[in-house]
């Protein structure tokens, strides 16, 4: 997979994010930046059932810009089916 780039508009501020993919215990994770930010890494939640970063950073990220970025790498990564 690679490189991901996508526009999104929350709580009326764009963001122009970047995601690339990579392969942890044979997790999909993902890298992402937004608007020039630190990159954040982004990992499969069980008990929320979404993507969502991953550490103490992620207090840093709105939820809404966490579900938006959320449902764009659920969209894109391939079923483990």
């Amino acid at each position: 997979m690679k490189k991901l780039s996508f526009n999104l508009l929350v709580d009326g501020v764009p963001y122009m994010v970047k995601a690339e993919p990579f392969s942890f215990n044979e997790e999909q994770r993902y890298n992402v930046s937004f608007n020039g930010s630190e990159t954040y890494i982004f990992a499969w939640d069980e008990e929320i059932l979404r993507y969502a970063p991953i550490g103490e950073v992620s207090v840093e990220l709105s939820m809404a810009l966490q579900q938006e970025i959320a449902s764009k790498l659920y969209e894109v990564t391939p079923s483990k089916e």
